[in-house]
């Protein structure tokens, strides 16, 4: 069985070496190492990893840079005697609560490490407050595939709550409701080829100026769309499935579906039928998944580790 810290060793060393196959990876390697090594008490070991790797994320990563900025601020915290620059560090990482979805987990965890559990629900709780009062409503879950936000900002602060052993509010309601609407929408029978009609940005864009109505149903931009897409894919690779894709729609093809068979493009019908249609033409197919270093499947150019494999996350 290989030992751990060994393992930790190694991935740095890779990443020194040039041996990674994409050195883009680098900081994904070292914050793994940081954890193993965190995970087996060698906190200063840990904290050195945990450096590197906030220094390693290329700046486009954001996310991956914001879980090892938080990661480190952890350690610092189990350090002791450095608590003043975990807090300082985790801090910094607290607008990230209404712009990640992953940020309310790992900015809590961080917290919780420097025995402030009481901190995070504060945060948490002016971060929900914050983007109620932007939207002026009470929000909607989103797709199953892509429930945003708001959705695992109000979830993580139900959870941190429960820790405290504090009572049920208001926004626990919500984060209550929403949970059961996305639980209801993930039950409901749907059209597995309507799940994976794929339009190209240029064939969304005029889709949406024709049709604006249809945000609800692909996402109000090209990447929430993607990533309804994406997450929908991983689901059913995960029950077995095999042979998967997505198919080529248009915005021509769709509105014309429509027209010609006396309907609307926003009729679940319709969109199925459409789905149907194309799903007998081979041509329509774009196989699902490509190689990780492979050109993306939805056509951006960019490699698929690098555009819409972190979407299924």
């Amino acid at each position: 069985m290989a030992d751990p810290l060994g393992v930790a060793a190694e991935l740095a060393a890779a990443v020194d070496q040039g041996r990674l196959a994409e050195q883009e990876d680098a900081g994904f390697a070292l914050t793994l190492a940081a954890e193993i090594a965190e995970v087996r008490a060698r906190l200063d070991a840990a904290l050195g990893y945990a450096d590197r790797a906030v220094a390693a994320y290329p700046s486009e990563d954001a996310a991956g840079a914001g879980f090892a900025a938080a990661l480190r601020a952890r350690i610092l915290f189990r350090v002791g005697g450095r608590d003043d620059e975990a807090l300082a560090a985790v801090t910094a990482l607290r607008p990230l609560l209404t712009e990640q979805p992953d940020a309310p987990a790992y900015v809590s965890a961080a917290l919780d490490a420097g025995g402030r559990t009481a901190t995070a629900e504060e945060w948490l709780s002016e971060a929900v407050d914050g983007l109620l009062d932007a939207r002026g409503e009470s929000p909607e879950v989103g797709s199953e595939e892509a429930p945003g936000v708001m959705f695992f900002l109000l979830q993580q602060r139900h959870r941190v709550r429960r820790d405290l052993n504090l009572p049920h509010d208001k926004q626990d309601d919500l984060a209550d409701r929403l949970e059961a609407q996305l639980t209801r929408r993930a039950a409901e029978p749907q059209s597995a080829e309507a799940d994976l009609l794929f339009f190209a940005r240029p064939e969304f864009d005029r889709l949406l100026a024709a049709q604006p109505e249809l945000t609800e149903v692909f996402g109000p931009d090209w990447d929430a769309h993607r990533a309804r897409l994406e997450k929908n894919l991983v689901r059913q690779a995960n029950t077995g499935a095999v042979g998967l894709s997505v198919l080529a729609a248009s915005a021509n093809g769709l509105t014309g579906y429509a027209r010609q068979h006396a309907g609307e493009p926003g009729d679940a019908e319709i969109r199925s039928r459409y789905a149907q249609e194309l799903a007998a033409q081979p041509g329509a197919h774009i196989a699902w998944p490509p190689p990780r270093n492979e050109a993306c499947w939805c056509g951006s150019g960019l490699k698929y580790k690098k555009d819409c494999l972190p979407r299924s996350r």
